[in-house]
């Protein structure tokens, strides 16, 4: 039976993989309180719908960062789709092409940089983690070069969490394919700059040095020294770090608490959109990950004041059933779910998705 829902893409999503591979995809950390708490946390906020509105012709189409989308519905960065399916994020960026949204590309990509812009028919992100500089230099330029619009950076991960299934299951880390030979170890060779004790063009950080838990706030200013993209940081959880990300000028915020795979115990990422939004005040957009199911999810999310969500597991779980038609199906359930959901709660077009649309119980 083809699915009707993401759900019951998750359902047979299950046992197609090797176990450590699904389990990568699926797993939490520690105890995976997060894990659930991102998804029950939706089924505790309530509707409030208005009756008697023409929603004859409801518009959901929207703009991020001024990139022309279909829905605000994004495709977040998730690792290794080459597990999932051989055609990769290859077939990924097609599919959200096709469903005229955005992917959000990971630096733990199976496949290139440059083969995932040549296969993508929409807009690209690049999420960036810093492992080197030297190498987040290479990705920023290239992904710079290739033509994707904004640099994502994820700034909750200063080391990996503890993600027991992965160690119960002996799981290993993967190679991207886009990481030259040159950086992909502790060993790479040193750049002429550094090698002489020279920085980079910034002056305030080295070439090359493995920085693992060293990231900074600073790191920001070095981004900018190498391309004109805007800056999006991926992981923000308080108001507290909403300022400071404002203050540093960046493009936008996704409220992430990394799908519950990174510190287990923080709250899910609804709970604490409505703080970082009354931070920002409108001075960037945010975007909210985490738990996104249905279209009701989205359009609570924006009520409580999100521009745009992405999604994560329901992608993989779409490539991983039928590769490029499945994503491209699970894209098309979730905009219809959300557009049918705005009519029911009287909603004609997004800029009538008030904070008084939701009742949290």
């Amino acid at each position: 039976m083809e699915p009707i829902n993401v759900n019951d893409y998750e359902m047979q999503a299950r046992g197609r993989l090797h176990q450590s591979i699904e389990d990568f995809y699926q797993g939490g950390s520690d105890d995976e309180v997060t894990l659930r708490e991102n998804r029950a946390a939706f089924e505790r906020i309530r509707l409030r719908p208005r009756v008697l509105v023409d929603v004859s012709q409801c518009d959901i189409r929207t703009a991020v960062l001024g990139i022309p989308v279909s829905m605000p519905i994004l495709v977040a960065p998730t690792a290794a789709h080459g597990m999932a399916h051989p055609d990769g994020e290859c077939a990924t960026a097609r599919a959200a092409g096709d469903a005229g949204t955005l992917m959000t590309v990971s630096s733990s990509a199976s496949c290139s940089i440059e083969d995932i812009a040549q296969a993508a028919t929409g807009p690209l992100w690049f999420q960036l983690y810093i492992d080197t500089y030297a190498q987040a230099k290479d990705y920023i330029l290239r992904a710079d070069a290739a033509g994707y619009q904004a640099i994502v950076l994820t700034v909750d991960l200063p080391r990996l969490g503890r993600r027991e299934r992965d160690l119960r299951n002996g799981f290993r880390a993967y190679q991207a394919k886009h990481i030259p030979d040159a950086f992909s170890g502790h060993d790479m060779p040193m750049s002429s700059a550094s090698a002489e004790g020279g920085t980079v063009e910034s002056g305030t950080i080295p070439e090359v040095v493995d920085i693992g838990d060293t990231l900074t706030w600073e790191t920001l200013d070095w981004i900018r020294s190498l391309t004109s993209l805007p800056i999006i940081l991926k992981g923000i959880l308080t108001a507290e770090d909403a300022l400071l990300a404002v203050e540093h000028r960046v493009a936008g915020i996704v409220v992430s608490n990394h799908g519950g795979r990174q510190l287990d115990g923080v709250p899910p990422t609804i709970e604490v959109l409505p703080e970082v939004v009354a931070a920002v005040a409108g001075r960037c957009e945010v975007y909210l990950d985490g738990g996104i199911r249905r279209g009701t999810d989205v359009l609570k999310a924006l009520a409580l004041g999100a521009n745009a969500v992405l999604i994560g597991r329901p992608v993989l779980w779409g490539l991983i059933v039928n590769g490029q038609p499945g994503v491209r199906h699970v894209l098309q359930m979730l905009h219809d779910e959300f557009r049918l959901a705005m009519m029911l709660a009287g909603c004609p077009n997004l800029q009538s998705i008030k904070p008084s649309l939701v009742k949290i119980v």
